[in-house]
């Protein structure tokens, strides 16, 4: 009896922190914690790959934390996305969600990753011609990817989710994302 009272208690508590942690109040903090975090787990996955496949010798700190850095600005213009184009297009009807996806491809995806490298070349100290090059070089790789994975994810996205629960959809599938993104951003020209 002891262990289900102590079991209906943690659900209470865990139910509490994430009411709170998605309500208006805390959504963005909650986006952005998000958002790192899971922009961490991915470049430590693929670099736990890289060091299994001899690419690199050890982890490097310094690039995992740029690209949580870059999680975080990405993690903010995808939160302030998602708040305009639910007050742009609200609703969940077909026409709606289909319109919401199109628009995301279209628009959001292209800014998030420029988002990605300009982020990702001023913490490395990148000029703006490197900048400019990389960006030319990489993101349509990304671009690609991000067609074959996003359409089909926002709809699901778009069409069964509250707009507070987007970002952690998001996040959830991006970790698959957040490795191939972080292979791409490391390859070398």
């Amino acid at each position: 009896m002891a262990s289900i009272l102590a079991m209906t208690t943690i659900k209470t508590k865990l139910g509490n922190i994430l009411s709170k942690a998605f309500s208006s109040k805390y959504l963005l903090l909650t986006n952005l914690g998000l958002s790192v975090s899971l922009s961490a787990a991915g470049d430590i996955i693929e670099q736990k790959y890289e060091i299994m496949a001899k690419e690199i010798e050890e982890m490097s700190i310094e690039r995992t934390k740029n690209l949580s850095v870059a999680g975080l600005t990405v993690g903010f213009v995808c939160h302030y996305w998602y708040k305009h184009l639910e007050k742009f297009l609200p609703g969940y009807t077909f026409r709606i969600v289909c319109k919401k996806v199109i628009l995301d491809q279209i628009i959001a995806s292209p800014v998030c990753i420029a988002t990605f490298f300009a982020t990702m070349g001023y913490l490395e100290g990148k000029s703006k011609t490197e900048f400019l090059e990389e960006t030319k070089e990489k993101s349509v790789k990304l671009y690609v990817a991000d067609w074959m994975i996003w359409p089909p994810a926002q709809f699901v996205n778009f069409y069964l989710l509250p707009y507070q629960y987007r970002i952690l959809f998001d996040n959830a599938i991006s970790l698959g994302f957040d490795v191939y993104t972080s292979r791409v951003k490391n390859m070398t020209l």
